[in-house]
C-alpha cells in the first residue's frame, strides 16, 4: 500500500544518537575511538586561513606596477608587523621619501607586478571542534573528525536559532500552556537550559539575555518578536549561526501554542540533568531540526541492543500522535483515529489521501495527510 510522506518530529525517552563532528577543512583529530568525551571535549582542531588585505603599493609610491619589487623591503613569505614598512622609494631628497606600512600583523603572501598590489594575510585562526554531546567516540575520520555515540532522551523542535550549547535543564513554568515571562527568569538561570510553556515574548527574551540563559525552549513565539530579536527577516537558509545571546528552540510553531504534553513531561522528568541544545534548522533538502539532547547518566554507553527494535516506520498508524501544520487547525495535537484508503476531494478540488484526527477535547477532523507531522518516539 502506498504511503503519503509525513514529516516527523521525535520526542523520545530512549534512543541512541550518533553525531558526526567534522572540521570545515582538514586538520588533526585529537580524540580516539573508545574514548569517553563530554560536550566540552576537543575532538579535533585545525587552523583557518587569516583574512587577506590588499595594499596597492604602486599607487601609493607613484610607481609602475612592474617596478614595485624594486621598492619592497619585505619579500613573499616574510612576517610583517602592524605599521612596519613593507615598501619605500629612495628619492635624492629624503623629505620626498614615501613609505608604505603594513596595516596588519601577518605575512606578506604575494606580489603582483601586473596590478602593483601586495597581498598581506593575517595569522591563521585556531579552530577547536568540540564533542557537543556527552558520549563515546565510535569512529575516527582521519583529518576530518569523529563520530560520537550517546544514549539519550531526545526532543526535536520545529524551528530554532542560535548555535550549539549545553547546560543544566531547568523548568521555569509549571504547565505546558503557561507562557514564559520576565518574572520566571531568575539570575540563577545563568548558563542553563530554560524550559517555558506556550509562549515567549520580546520582554522575556530581553530578560533571558540579561540573565545569561544558555538556551530557551518554548512552544511558540510571534514572528514580529523574532524579527525584533534578530534585527532582520529570516530567509529560507539554514539557521544556527545567529548570535542573539542565547539559543532558542520552538517546539510547536508561531503564535501562542502550548508545548506538546509529551515533550513537556519528558523535559520535566529530566530537570536538573545536563542537556545539549542546538537551534540549527533547515527546512528543505537534508532536513535539520533543532534539538534538545539529554544524555542518559545510566546508559550513556549503550549496550549493543539499546535502541534497536523500533525499525523504520512504514507511515502513519492508528493511534499515532500528530501535529497539524496547516491552517485552520495549525498547531493542534491529536491522535490518528482513522486512515481511509480512498482518496478524498478537498476544497482545492484536488483528490488527496486524508486521515481522521481526534483531539484532546474529543472533537475530530478529517484533513490531508500532508497537513500533519508525526510526533515520533
Amino acid at each position: 500500500m502506498a504511503h503519503s510522506y509525513t514529516p516527523g518530529l521525535t520526542v523520545t525517552e530512549t534512543t541512541v544518537l550518533r553525531k558526526k563532528r567534522l572540521l570545515p577543512i582538514p586538520g588533526t583529530v585529537t580524540a580516539q575511538v573508545g574514548q569517553d568525551v563530554s560536550s566540552e571535549t576537543v575532538v579535533a582542531r585545525t587552523e583557518l586561513a587569516g583574512k587577506v588585505h590588499v595594499v596597492n603599493v604602486a599607487n601609493l609610491l607613484g610607481a609602475a606596477p612592474d617596478e614595485i619589487r624594486d621598492y619592497l623591503v619585505k619579500r613573499e613569505g616574510d612576517r610583517v608587523g602592524r605599521d612596519e614598512v613593507i615598501a619605500e622609494n629612495k628619492p635624492f631628497i629624503k623629505w620626498f621619501k614615501t613609505e608604505v606600512r603594513s596595516p596588519i600583523e601577518g605575512t606578506l603572501e604575494s606580489v603582483s607586478t601586473i596590478t602593483g598590489q601586495v597581498l598581506l594575510r593575517e595569522p591563521p585562526r585556531p579552530l577547536e571542534l568540540l564533542s557537543y554531546v556527552d558520549g563515546r567516540v565510535v569512529e575516527a575520520l582521519p583529518d576530518q573528525g569523529v563520530t560520537v555515540e550517546t544514549a539519550c532522551s531526545l526532543v526535536q523542535g520545529i524551528f530554532g536559532i542560535g548555535g550549539e550549547t549545553w547546560g543544566e535543564l531547568v523548568m521555569a513554568v509549571q504547565a505546558p500552556d503557561e507562557p514564559l515571562t520576565q518574572a520566571h527568569l531568575k539570575p540563577e538561570m545563568r548558563g542553563k537550559i530554560v524550559v517555558g510553556g506556550s509562549f515567549l515574548g520580546a520582554d522575556a527574551m530581553s530578560r533571558a539575555k540579561a540573565v545569561g540563559a544558555a538556551a530557551l525552549v518554548v512552544g511558540g513565539i510571534h514572528d514580529k518578536d523574532l524579527r525584533e530579536l534578530l534585527g532582520y527577516d529570516l530567509g529560507v537558509a539554514i539557521t544556527g549561526t545567529e548570535r542573539v545571546g542565547f539559543t532558542l528552540v520552538i517546539t510547536e510553531g508561531f503564535g501562542k501554542i502550548p508545548m506538546a504534553a509529551k515533550a513537556f513531561a519528558l523535559l520535566s522528568r529530566h530537570a536538573g540533568q545536563k542537556a545539549s541544545v542546538s537551534g540549527a534548522t533547515q527546512i528543505r533538502a537534508g532536513v535539520i531540526r533543532p534539538e534538545i539532547i539529554i544524555p542518559s547518566p545510566v546508559t550513556r554507553h549503550p549496550s549493543p541492543d539499546f535502541g534497536k527494535g523500533e525499525g523504520e516506520r512504514g507511515g502513519l498508524r492508528i493511534g499515532d500522535q500528530v501535529r497539524v501544520i496547516r491552517d485552520p487547525l495549525f498547531g493542534r495535537i491529536g491522535q490518528v483515529k482513522a486512515l481511509p484508503h480512498d482518496l478524498k476531494q478537498i476544497e482545492t478540488e484536488s483528490h488527496v489521501r486524508v486521515l481522521e484526527v481526534e483531539f484532546a477535547d474529543r472533537t475530530t477532523a478529517v484533513i490531508p495527510r500532508a497537513n500533519v507531522e508525526l510526533i515520533e518516539g
